[in-house]
């Protein structure tokens, strides 16, 4: 099995390359789908946020509010350091079952946007860090996925450098061009992969 650490920081582009290596055959495991299994009614880790953050993080339903929770948990970095301490044990103890139930002749891409800040490296045999200049992170951002620019600047704020990301990597690829670069990219990467 080959277990291969995927990051990049907000608006990096990182899931559209987990989803072309998906493509090419890997087994993706996704860190944010985790996370939001893990706050679904009836699980701990939702009892353990309201208890944290109060009720105003719910819906009428009863459910988890994503954007509520961002915004109090990316207030401050003490908000945000509640946040992960309830929220990355769980994903990582998720994640380290996972990719050790996965098939022994998989390639098991393991997306988490936050591998470096939560110091999940050994879980991988190599790191595969996407890459864009922080500008572009901020446009794509608010462009495509419609977050406001200030709740992107804190994010980011509470990510790993973009220099503290490539300093782990054995792989980046540059998601500053186009879309069919950037294919290219992941046939390049899927092709080192095969040879190792």
């Amino acid at each position: 099995m080959k277990r291969i650490g995927l990051t990049g920081g907000i608006g990096s582009g990182k899931s559209t390359v987990a989803s072309l290596l998906k493509e090419h055959g890997a087994t993706v495991i996704d860190a944010d789908e985790i996370a939001r299994e893990l706050v679904e009614p009836g699980q701990p880790a939702l009892g353990d946020l309201v208890a944290e953050f109060g009720p105003r993080i719910l819906t009428a339903s009863g459910t988890l509010s994503r954007g509520e929770l961002a915004k109090l948990a990316f207030s401050d970095p003490e908000a945000t350091r509640r946040l992960n301490a309830i929220m990355h044990p769980l994903i990582r103890s998720e994640s380290a079952r996972r990719l050790g139930s996965a098939p022994s002749s998989a390639v098991v891409v393991y997306d988490m946007p936050l591998l470096v800040e939560t110091n999940q490296r050994d879980l991988v045999d190599i790191v595969v860090v996407v890459d864009v200049p922080r500008s572009l992170q901020v446009e794509r951002s608010v462009t495509m996925r419609g977050l406001d620019r200030e709740d992107v600047e804190r994010r980011m704020q509470a990510q790993a450098s973009r220099e503290e990301r490539l300093a782990v990597a054995d792989y980046v690829i540059d998601n500053s061009g186009s879309p069919d670069e950037l294919e290219a990219a992941v046939v390049g990467l899927w092709a080192d992969l095969q040879s190792r």
